[in-house]
């Protein structure tokens, strides 16, 4: 039988009325450390606890119904239909977000407005990533921390946080500084660190690639920019995504030169009047998991 142990962390009273009863609750309504968001009690569980060698752990936001439409019984016949073959079992929402831009740290830049930040902590992860040319697709891709994992995955993933952490917290080195820096996210504002943190389980597994990852179709999940399909149609965004795909397994240029003259074509495309009456504002507009 596989077993699975996924969270779902409360901040309050009614965060914690409001959650799924299928997922086991994490209390954070002390809230110790809100600058860190949700990664201050994934750190306190991970490095508390001794974790069962096989079975998956998960930790989700209070907002994961919301913007992935999944509840606790979805996650659960999802998870025992992978028969425990997967390392990681993504639940990430946002196809667009993985389709569209060539990375995740190239749309992180973009959203954030601190290109440096993530540049530089992508190389403390993955020393090969380079922003303007590694490639990304659905396959390696995972937003908001909606992924469970076995516990070889979860001590990699702590290793590279914590290294993230520590620089954060001595806050004394440039980027340092720059994590803890607050930038922009929709209408909201956070520190930095806590948008590079949401990216290091896409980059670990863009760069090592031995784990085996899972996903649920983020096809049937929501997009974050609804906006967007007013202009650029799902079976664009499934060519988009098929051609970095291409690219990742055959090294073939030719597929990255597509994608990015298809991507630019379709960055100029305006919609018709019934594509925008189609396709109204964002259902969920850039925010922390």
């Amino acid at each position: 039988m596989i077993e699975s142990r996924i969270h779902q962390i409360y901040y309050s009273e009614q965060t914690r009325l409001e959650m799924d009863p299928g997922f086991a609750p994490l209390d954070n309504s002390a809230n110790e450390r809100p600058d860190w968001r949700e990664y201050w009690p994934m750190r306190r569980f991970l490095l508390g606890r001794e974790l069962a060698p096989d079975c998956y752990y998960g930790f989700f936001s209070p907002k994961f119904n919301l913007k992935t439409t999944l509840t606790a019984t979805a996650v659960q016949e999802f998870i025992r239909g992978q028969d425990g073959a997967a390392d990681v079992i993504s639940f990430s929402p946002f196809f667009d977000e993985m389709a569209f831009p060539l990375n995740i740290m190239e749309v992180a830049a973009a959203h954030h407005g601190c290109r440096d930040v993530f540049v530089e902590c992508a190389a403390l992860v993955a020393p090969r990533f380079d922003i303007d040319h590694s490639v990304m697709t659905s396959l390696e891709t995972v937003y908001c921390n909606y992924f469970i994992a076995k516990p070889r995955f979860w001590r990699e993933w702590l290793r590279h946080c914590e290294r993230i952490f520590a620089i954060a917290e001595d806050g004394l080195t440039p980027l340092g500084k720059r994590l803890n820096a607050v930038v922009n996210y929709g209408t909201g504002a956070a520190p930095a660190k806590v948008f590079v943190i949401e990216r290091l389980a896409s980059l670990i597994l863009w760069s090592q690639p031995e784990w085996v990852m899972r996903s649920y179709d983020p096809l049937r999940l929501p997009p974050l920019h609804r906006n967007r399909l007013a202009r650029i149609s799902v079976p664009d965004l499934l060519v988009l995504n098929a051609l970095k795909i291409a690219h990742r397994g055959t090294g073939a240029e030719q597929y990255l030169a597509m994608y990015r003259q298809l991507r630019e074509r379709l960055s100029h495309r305006q919609p018709t009047g019934g594509e925008r009456a189609a396709n109204p504002a964002p259902a969920h507009p850039q925010e922390i998991s």
